[in-house]
């Protein structure tokens, strides 16, 4: 975690096994600032080659800027169990490409994204690719996976800044740890 008064980066992954996409803000206090946005195109080949471009695409991101803290979309349960377990294992290499450098990651619902960016966690995407435009200055249009990421990115942002929901997360944590014990 960042100092009171530097800035925070923060990676935030929309992953997918054919695009994964990916956002680098920093954030201080509300304000939030754009450094970088893309995806990571795995394509239609192999799957273990997809997975191998995955981890290297997030692995380079994390090199080149150097972020503080990674925050990822959970993975939402597809219609079919195959598409859930590839994209369950796309998931898994983007994050294992932000653990190489032993980085914190938070998870989060795409319902809790859509109410730190939206205020409703039932709004479409196209509302989320509006609000994270807004939110962060951008004039260009942006693609889908990238407004994704953009938006998990923000979400942790405003999760890290509020007081209350950080101390929520810390009771979730110690509680988890308890039953463990």
């Amino acid at each position: 975690m960042a100092a009171g008064g530097e800035p925070c980066r923060i990676l935030g992954i929309d992953p997918g096994s054919v695009n994964t996409g990916y956002a680098v803000i920093e954030a201080l206090g509300s304000r939030l600032r754009h450094l970088e946005s893309g995806r990571i195109a795995a394509g239609n080949g192999a799957f273990t080659d997809r997975l191998r471009l995955i981890f290297d695409g997030i692995s380079d991101v994390v090199d080149r800027l150097a972020p503080a803290e990674v925050a990822v979309e959970r993975v939402f349960v597809a219609q079919n169990a195959d598409s859930a377990i590839k994209l369950g294992q796309a998931r898994g290499a983007a994050i294992c490409g932000a653990l190489r450098s032993a980085l914190p990651v938070s998870e989060y619902s795409p319902t809790e994204i859509k109410q730190a960016v939206v205020g409703s966690g039932r709004a479409a995407k196209e509302q989320v690719q509006h609000m994270v435009g807004l939110l962060l200055s951008l004039r260009e249009t942006l693609q889908a996976d990238q407004a994704d990421a953009l938006a998990v990115a923000i979400c942790h942002a405003h999760t890290r800044a509020s007081p209350i929901a950080m101390a929520q997360r810390t009771v979730v944590t110690r509680s988890r740890r308890g039953r463990r014990a």
